[in-house]
């Protein structure tokens, strides 16, 4: 022990530490388990919603494909708009939880009794998917699970995935043919105006394309340091010359902006609409406050309603559009009044997009400008086709609403009512928008540097909008 620290205390203020730490490890582990219980419980009401849902499609019959998936839809809708959770995500939620309780019973119930946490059984059942076998999925879960009784998820992983392989019938070829169908681009958003845009695709192809990044970012460096050399040379041989830009990003920086230049500009290499591909270009609704425009204030850009972007990106993109709308706000609520545009345009459209920004059904977070324009009331049946009776809904919630019969009433400031086919009422907002206000202009009488003439009071800007 070190000659200038402390002495440990007595026995008995050690055997008092010891003791109230297990007391709290005991207390936190009776609330894991009765999170777990309570888990396992939603888990299993998850599984009866379910199987419901698919007793109803068997009594569908012979009907259409989209009419036999309209019950679980139906259900899922329900379910995430009383939960405020996306209905795709209830609908997937939905069949994993069928399949853990039907398929994974002695998994289900170990989960249920505490043994283990949700996120062991995520991983059984991950793993345990590949073997199509019932007799050779029984063996992996009795194997997996005696060991996941005993240790973390972590050590878990690797573990089961060992165990599915050595159980697996199917050869490496096989799975991996399976799984390419499964290949997907996918964007989750990030804080300060970033996202991340990820891709799952073949091993080679990936590896590839990243390789490819890397080298042309790589002689992106190479070229700036000749130019720092050949400039360092001339300086040092008494030549007059002109100090050159420098790229001072790093070799991920420089990476990730030729991968978006390269998405963003190229074409690619198989077109079978014979060119047509190199014309399209990425499109994106952004939201810009009049004030950030002219720099009196800095903040409320947004990007298709989901995420900020910084004000720098916001007047490059402003400086280079065709056109673009501008949107009243109410100067207290902040509620979209009415907008226009310098270029023709649907203007019933715009206004909709700019009031919701995003799908109007409850959860759903698709732009507007990706979504379909509904009807509130049906315009067979004299439903008037304007502000007050129109929303913004994705393809699969307006499919949903009309097919399940949920019924929906815009009240006033844009707020819809949605009364779902079992009765229960879900009140949606249109998204909320904070006012980005400029700083007041110095008083005068305190600025000595400044005559008695007082300058001409200036209007603030009309407009403020969403963010």
């Amino acid at each position: 022990m070190n000659e200038n620290s402390e002495p440990l205390g007595d026995s008995d203020d050690r055997d008092v530490a010891a003791r109230k730490t297990g007391e709290f490890v005991d207390e936190i582990v009776g609330w894991r388990r009765l999170m777990a219980e309570a888990q396992a419980g939603e888990a299993a009401a998850m599984a009866k919603a379910y199987a419901y849902a698919q007793e109803q499609t068997a009594c569908l019959g012979s009907a259409t494909a989209k009419a036999r998936e309209m019950p679980l839809r139906a259900m899922a809708a329900e379910i995430g708009a009383a939960t405020r959770v996306n209905d795709s995500t209830v609908q997937n939620r939905l069949f994993e939880c069928h399949r853990l309780v039907t398929e994974y019973a002695p998994t289900f119930e170990a989960w249920r009794a505490g043994q283990v946490s949700q996120a062991h059984t995520k991983v059984i059942v991950e793993f345990g998917s590949d073997l199509p076998d019932p007799g050779a999925r029984a063996a992996y879960e009795k194997d997996v699970l005696d060991y996941a009784v005993k240790t973390a998820t972590g050590r878990l992983r690797p573990y089961a995935q060992q165990v599915a392989d050595k159980l697996n019938p199917r050869t490496v070829q096989e799975r991996h043919e399976v799984a390419a169908c499964k290949q997907r681009v996918f964007v989750e958003d990030l804080p300060d105006g970033m996202s991340m845009l990820g891709t799952i695709a073949p091993t080679t192809y990936v590896h590839g394309a990243y390789d490819r990044a890397t080298q042309v970012a790589r002689e992106i460096k190479a070229a700036d340091l000749r130019a720092r050399r050949e400039y360092a040379e001339r300086r040092a041989r008494g030549e007059r010359a002109e100090e050159p830009w420098f790229d001072e990003r790093t070799l991920d920086q420089i990476r990730a902006d030729v991968v978006m230049d390269m998405l963003l500009t190229a074409a690619p290499t198989i077109d079978p609409t014979g060119g047509g591909l190199a014309a399209i270009r990425g499109s994106v609704q952004v939201s810009i406050p009049a004030t950030t425009l002219a720099g009196t204030t800095s903040g409320g850009a947004e990007l298709n309603g989901k995420c900020a972007i910084d004000p720098a990106t916001v007047r490059m993109l402003t400086g280079n559009a065709p056109g673009f709308d501008r949107v009243f706000l109410h100067p207290v609520t902040a509620e979209v009044l009415t907008t226009d545009r310098y270029t023709p345009t649907a203007g019933i459209k715009r206004f909709l997009q700019a009031r919701y920004v995003r799908c109007a059904f409850p959860g759903c977070r698709r732009p507007a400008m990706r979504s379909e324009i509904d009807h509130h009331q049906e315009y067979a049946n004299g439903g008037k086709t304007d502000g007050d009776n129109l929303g913004p809904c994705c393809t699969r919630h307006h499919v949903t609403r009309h097919a399940a019969g949920w019924i929906v009433e815009q009240l006033p400031g844009g707020r819809l009512k949605f009364t779902a086919p079992s009765g229960k009422v879900y009140i949606e907002d249109p998204p909320p928008r904070v006012m980005f206000i400029p700083e007041p202009d110095p008083d005068p009488e305190s600025d000595p540097g400044r005559g008695s003439e007082s300058e001409p009071d200036r209007e603030s800007p009309p407009i403020c909008p969403p963010f």
